[in-house]
C-alpha cells in the first residue's frame, strides 16, 4: 500500500464543534496524526449531542475519526508543560477555541511560532480577529441566518 500523503505530519488542535474538527479531519483522512486536546470533565461538548453511534456521539465520531485524543487543563502547568513538549514537535498548530481564550493561554498565533518558527499555525473563527464582531462565537445555523441563506432553504408548512 503507497504512503499516505501526509503521512509523517503532525498536528496538534484545540478544537471544538465544527470548523477545526472538520479541518483536521480533512487532514487525518490523508495521513496526518491528529492529536486533538480535549477539556477534563467531558472533552469536546460535541460528544454529548447524542448516543447513536454505540453509545457514542454520531456526530462527534463522524467528525474526529481518525484521530488521538489526549485531556489537558492547560492552566496546570504540568499539563501545559506537556502541550508545549507536543507543539515542539508538530507540523501544524489548529485552533478554534471561544474568542480570546486562546490568547489568554499564551497560545495566539504569533507565541507557539516565535518558539516553534516552523510551525504551522492555524486559527479558525467565525468574524476574525479584527472588526465589531471579533469577540463573538458564531456557529453555522447563526451565519445562515445572517446571511439570509435561510430564507432560500428554509421550509415553510
Amino acid at each position: 500500500m503507497p504512503a499516505q500523503p501526509l503521512e509523517g505530519i503532525t498536528v496538534v488542535a484545540l478544537e471544538q464543534a465544527v470548523a477545526a474538527p472538520f479541518a483536521t479531519r480533512q487532514l487525518a483522512d490523508p495521513g496526518a496524526r491528529v492529536i486533538k486536546v480535549e477539556r477534563p470533565g467531558g472533552g469536546d461538548f460535541a460528544r454529548a449531542y447524542d448516543r447513536e453511534a454505540k453509545g457514542a456521539s454520531a456526530y462527534f465520531v463522524w467528525i474526529n475519526r481518525g484521530k488521538e485524543s489526549v485531556v489537558l487543563d492547560l492552566k496546570d502547568d504540568t499539563d501545559r508543560t506537556l502541550l508545549d513538549a507536543m507543539l515542539a514537535r508538530a507540523d501544524v498548530f489548529v485552533h478554534n477555541l471561544a474568542p480570546g481564550a486562546v490568547d489568554r493561554l499564551g497560545l495566539g498565533v504569533r507565541t507557539p511560532r516565535a518558539v516553534h518558527p516552523r510551525l504551522i499555525t492555524c486559527a479558525i473563527s467565525g468574524y476574525g480577529d479584527s472588526g465589531p464582531y471579533r469577540a463573538k462565537k458564531a456557529y453555522d445555523l447563526l451565519i445562515q441566518c445572517e446571511a439570509g441563506l435561510l430564507s432560500i432553504t428554509m421550509t415553510r408548512s
